[in-house]
This record gives structure tokens, C-alpha cells and sequence, in this order.
């Protein structure tokens, strides 16, 4: 799922391309993508694009007349631009299509699932209810943080991803943040020191400008074409089993529905090994308890 780091990236060549650009017609070829009933994509139409903005991992467009175009890319969700010149995108995997003066803008979806979504909402008022609540990490205090973090009995990573509590960290960042921090996924918010959470915060600033700075300059003038949540130069996640990129042990993780955690036993736990739910109950005491087992 796209994230802040790729979400900041896509707002910012959308900018350099649509914004006060005129929206000439929209067309929905999957009906489900759109959440919503009014207003309706032709009272888009003829209308140019006045602001864009990010609510957690959701992309808004503002229209003139308080209209937006809310897009929650999900898992499988994507943006492609093409211009007057290229050719147009067709198939099963486009969602919708925004035709501008200059280009336009088509929302895909690989997968049967179809969990990305498109609402049309009029108003601030209505586009401020979509906001889970969650506070911005880049631009919050540490206090803020802190309180936030401690608002809840959590584990750590599911505090960060929680959108109520912290604002476009996901499955992806939350274990390169974790990892730069050497905290255990499962560390228990309540009982994190002081200390514990500002390097907890260092590291979520860190990580999150690291990333869009990285994908911007990857980017450059272009639009972002391959948005993965498995990125080359990543430390642990998507990376099970290859080596840690700071001690050299092989990358561990918990596997839950849909997810899973990546995190270095020896970085983040001191060598223990995290039961996952699946494998540690069918191998029960052949479970190995620590990194040392493994390697």
C-alpha cells in the first residue's frame, strides 16, 4: 500500500501537472470504485483542479466549487499520467480515467479484490469526516508523539500503523522505522521510557524524509510508475532471510492475515525470535527460540 513517503511523491508531480489545469471528463469503467453518490463524476467535469492534498494515505484533488476527489490507493491501487501524445491505458486494471487539457490521469487496480476506492465529496466539512485522526509524524512535536503513543495500550507496530493514532505510516515503513530504531515490533507502548520513544520518534522522522527524498529524486520530473511497497535499499522489510544490512543475520518475520513484520532478531530483540502465529504453533518445540538457532 502506498505510504507518506509515495503519497507525498505522487501529490507533487500531480501538482506540477494538473494543478489550475481543467478537468475535461471523468469516466468510471468499474462502478465499485465509486464510494459515493453525490456528487456525481459529471459535476466534476469543466472544472480546474484548485488544490491537492494528503489525509493519511488518501490523495485528494479540490476542485473550484469546494469539490474533491478522494483516492485510497489500498494494496493494489495505482496512478498513471499519460500525455496527449502517449498512449492511453485500457484493460481490466483501470478503475477510472481523469481526461485534463494536458493529459490524463488513470486509476488502476491489479487483483480480483478490488479494495481501492474513489469518493466524491462537496465541502470541507464532509472531505475533514473522511480524516481518521490520526497526527502528522513529520510535522508533530515530540510531547505529541509521546502522547499519542501512550494514548493506547499498543504494540508499537500496531501504533504506528493505527491511522486514528499517526497519519500514512503502514506495514512498509512502520518495520524500516522499527529497524532504525532497534525496538522489537512487539514492544508494549505503556511501558516504552522516555527515552525509548524519542529515539522511536528520531527514527520515524528519519526514516519517512530518508524515503521521500529518495523517491523523489528517483522520480525526478517523471510520475511515479513503480510504487512498491518492496523498495531496493530497504533494510528488513519484504527482505526475509537475506542479511540484516547492519549485523549480517538473516531477516525474521511474523506473518498475520494479509501482512507480515520484518524485523533483525539480533537489531531489534536481542536475539529472540517472535513467535508467528502460524509456523510456531505447527513446529511448537522445534520453534527455535533465538537468532543463534537459525544461523
Amino acid at each position: 500500500m502506498p505510504e507518506l513517503p509515495d503519497v507525498v511523491v505522487y501529490l507533487e508531480r500531480l501538482t506540477a501537472l494538473i494543478l489550475g489545469v481543467r478537468l475535461l471528463h471523468v469516466r468510471v469503467r468499474n462502478p465499485f470504485v465509486l464510494r459515493s453518490v453525490s456528487p456525481t463524476p459529471e459535476d466534476l467535469v469543466g472544472r480546474r483542479v484548485v488544490a491537492l492534498r494528503r489525509i493519511g494515505k488518501r490523495i485528494v484533488l479540490g476542485v473550484e466549487g469546494d469539490l474533491f476527489i478522494v483516492i485510497h490507493l489500498m494494496i493494489a491501487g495505482r496512478l498513471r499520467w499519460r500525455g496527449p501524445a502517449e498512449k492511453p491505458l485500457a484493460g481490466k486494471l483501470v478503475q477510472a480515467a481523469f481526461e485534463f487539457e494536458n493529459g490524463t490521469l488513470f486509476f488502476t487496480e491489479a487483483g480480483s479484490k478490488r479494495r481501492a476506492s474513489m469518493t466524491l465529496v462537496a465541502g470541507e466539512t464532509a472531505l475533514q469526516a473522511i480524516d481518521r485522526g490520526g497526527i502528522e509524524p513529520l510535522d508533530a512535536t515530540l510531547a505529541e508523539f509521546a502522547e499519542r503513543l501512550r494514548s493506547e495500550s499498543h504494540t508499537v507496530k500496531r501504533a504506528l500503523t493505527d491511522p486514528r493514532l499517526f497519519s500514512g505510516i503502514g506495514n512498509a515503513y512502520s518495520d524500516e522505522i522499527l529497524h532504525r530504531a532497534r525496538m522489537a515490533p512487539t514492544a508494549l507502548t505503556r511501558k516504552m521510557s522516555d527515552d525509548d520513544i524519542a529515539r522511536l520518534y528520531v527514527a520515524t522522522r528519519d526514516t519517512l524524509l530518508e524515503w521521500t527524498d529518495r523517491l523523489r529524486a528517483e522520480i525526478g520530473d517523471g510520475f511515479p510508475e513503480k510504487v512498491t511497497a518492496f523498495r531496493e535499499g530497504m533494510a528488513v522489510h519484504g527482505r526475509f532471510r537475506e542479511p540484516c544490512p547492519v549485523c549480517g543475520a538473516p531477516v525474521q518475520r511474523i506473518v498475520y492475515a494479509d501482512n507480515e513484520t520484518n524485523y533483525c532478531a539480533r537489531c531489534q530483540t536481542n536475539g529472540r525470535l517472535l513467535a508467528d502465529r502460524a509456523l510456531s504453533r505447527l513446529l511448537r518445540e522445534d520453534w527455535p527460540r533465538s537468532i543463534d538457532e537459525v544461523e
